[in-house]
């Protein structure tokens, strides 16, 4: 659950920047299992507690499959990240390529770091949309009576006269303002490592009472959805694997490189499986009573409260890491780089206003993943390898290429439109 960027190479920092991975810095590379853990750290979050809920939509075996071709087509864009920067990085053009925006820069020009920069906002605040209707839909469901129903559970709970939804959110406001007011990741940075550590506890905890549940319940479930459906589950899919932007100082890191795209790989399948069974289990366990943000099936218990509240705790943390490229490039663009307050805190009220008008959690991860995780996980990988090596690649390649951006895009716009009729109807 880190964070991808856009930074200029140009600019010399003293503090970790946001395309620094978490465990280990350019003074000591990180050995072949702190690689792995970078990785996890990376790829890991909020994301996989809508996937139960997804599988519902899609059918556990449709699903599964999905979960493992998205991680497979991820894993391809982020290696084609590092085949495109060992291209082009040498000490004659583009010495050091840090980045992400750098690499579209280098590819692209101008044009190349515009549409990452956009990418990267737009995905950046999408997340941390969607971590504020967590915490917004689930203190609800745990702090009032009226029964939890994927994203209206709060329609008739006033607390002071605003829905339950919407005062939770606001009451995060300020304390928002606060965080995001720090201009650094030095002091954010374990806030992440500690939220993932959370993330997989609290999935233990979710995937031991499914197997609980199964066990005494009779459920439906179905294998397969309809394509509409597959093409809102691929959203929700593409955003649980949040961390492409981290691929290239991922790779910077890694002491032994020439075994970064095992490890790359051995953790993707890792995580895929992971987030396989956990969704799988998620919908045995509740079937069509699965709600869009699976802890809401535990209860009301004091283990599950605990539970969600933790996740709770640990996303409102890791929204100011999040927002920090959007930060960057904003900083970069139009304010030469210098750190400027008041512009921090407009965009944590414009992220905050989109949370109180979009009612469901899965919904709204569907909608990031294919309006914006598409365009940073497949296409535009493939395009900026497709022009770094066009005059070199053999007709298979090239083939491979120019098919995963006509996938991402069409991926993308289809699985936009029914997330936007999911939303809207």
């Amino acid at each position: 659950m880190v964070f991808d960027t856009t930074s200029s190479s140009n600019a010399i920092r003293s503090v970790p920047r946001e395309d620094s991975p978490l465990l280990g810095t350019s003074d000591s590379l990180s050995s072949t299992p702190k690689t792995f853990a970078n990785i996890f750290i990376a790829i890991v979050g909020a994301g996989v507690l809508g996937l139960p809920y997804t599988f519902m939509r899609t059918g556990w075996i449709t699903g599964f499959v999905m979960i493992f071709a998205v991680s497979a087509l991820a894993y391809r864009g982020m290696m084609l990240l590092i085949y495109t920067r060992r291209k082009l990085e040498s000490p004659i053009t583009y010495s050091r390529i840090n980045s992400f925006g750098d690499l579209g820069f280098a590819v692209c020009g101008p044009v190349g770091r515009l549409a990452v920069d956009l990418m990267i906002i737009a995905s950046q605040a999408g997340f941390c949309v969607g971590y504020l209707i967590f915490i917004g839909n689930t203190l609800a469901h745990l702090f009032n009576s009226t029964p939890y129903n994927s994203g209206i559970h709060n329609a008739g709970t006033y607390i002071w006269g605003l829905k339950a939804k919407t005062f939770y959110i606001w009451s995060c406001f300020p304390f928002q303002l606060a965080l995001n007011a720090i201009p650094t990741l030095t002091l954010l940075a374990p806030l992440s490592i500690f939220a993932d550590i959370v993330d997989v506890g609290a999935m233990s905890v979710v995937m031991v009472q499914d197997v609980v549940v199964f066990m005494n319940n009779t459920t439906n479930v179905h294998a397969f959805g309809s394509f509409p459906m597959f093409c809102y589950g691929l959203g929700v899919a593409l955003f649980s694997f949040e961390g492409i932007g981290m691929a290239l100082p991922l790779e910077s890191e890694a002491r032994d490189k020439k075994k970064f795209g095992a490890v790359l790989g051995w953790a993707m399948m890792s995580i895929a499986a992971m987030y396989g069974f956990f969704g799988v289990l998620g919908y045995f366990a509740f079937g069509e009573n699965t709600q869009d943000i699976v802890t809401a099936n535990m209860g009301k218990g004091v283990l599950s409260s605990l539970v969600q509240l933790g996740l709770c705790v640990n996303l409102f943390f890791t929204f100011p890491l999040m927002m920090h490229p959007v930060y960057e490039v904003m900083e970069r663009r139009y304010w030469e780089g210098r750190y400027c307050l008041w512009m921090r805190w407009v965009l944590v009220m414009v992220v905050s206003l989109v949370a109180l008008l979009v009612p469901n959690f899965a919904d709204f991860l569907s909608l990031v993943g294919s309006s914006t995780c598409c365009i940073l996980g497949l296409v535009l990988p493939a395009l900026f390898h497709y022009i770094a090596f066009k005059n070199e690649l053999k007709r298979d390649e090239l083939m491979q290429d120019l098919a995963m951006i006509v996938l991402g895009v069409i991926l993308g716009v289809l699985g936009t439109w029914f997330s936007l009729m999911e939303i809207l109807f």
